[in-house]
Order: C-alpha cells, then structure tokens, then sequence
C-alpha cells in the first residue's frame, strides 16, 4: 500500500493550501484516513480524518478553517486549508487504515508534505 501526498508549499498568514492523498496498491477495503502533522521539537497531532462512510473529525485548532474529503473511486483525501496561520507550519502527513480479513487492520503512512505559513 502506498500513499502519496502532494500539495504542501509556502503561503502567507490567510492564505490557503490543498493537499491531496492518493491511496493505491490495496486490494482491501480502505477505512479511515487521516493527515497529521507534525511541528519541529512537537509530537505528531491528528488534524483530521474521514471514514469510508464519510465521517470526519478534526482537532479544535482547526475546526472552521480545515475542511476535509474523499473522493472514493480514486482512494484520494483532500485537505482544504483556509485562513491558515503561522502555527499551521508543520510537516503534513497522510495515513490509511487498511482492513483485512478477520478484523485485522494496518495503518499506513505516505511520506510528508510541507506546509509552511509566513506571517
């Protein structure tokens, strides 16, 4: 299984960014995927998630501002960023949860994307 994420870059305080997540590789039913990000000298923090039922949860931080979805014929999670902020800045990274047989699942992780916001 295989993730890749794309869209990061550089952006003012305001401004907006988009980062997809195109999931590929599985032959098994893919549940929720998330991005999370990861700030230098800061844990890695969920920042959203969508369930194949499309459901979504996101962290307060960003409630309001950060907008997630999935297009499921293509395995692809975006991430609207609004109104970002300069302690959006952060290394974005996508996972998948796999569901294989017997009730047994397994995350995978994509390689991250870059955000960062200038202020």
């Amino acid at each position: 299984v295989q993730l890749q994420a794309s869209g990061g870059g550089l952006v003012q305080a305001g401004g907006s960014l988009r980062l997809s997540c195109a999931v590929s590789g599985s032959t098994f039913s893919i549940n929720t995927i998330g991005w999370h990000r990861q700030a230098p000298g800061e844990q890695r923090e969920l920042v959203a998630a969508i369930s194949s039922s499309g459901s979504t949860n996101y962290a307060d931080s960003v409630k309001g501002r950060f907008t997630i979805s999935r297009d499921s014929a293509k395995n692809t999670v975006y991430l609207q960023m609004n109104s970002l902020k300069p302690e959006d800045t952060a290394v974005y990274y996508c996972n998948a949860e796999v569901m294989y047989n017997l009730g047994r699942r397994q995350y995978y992780w994509g390689q991250g994307t870059l955000v960062t916001v200038s202020s």
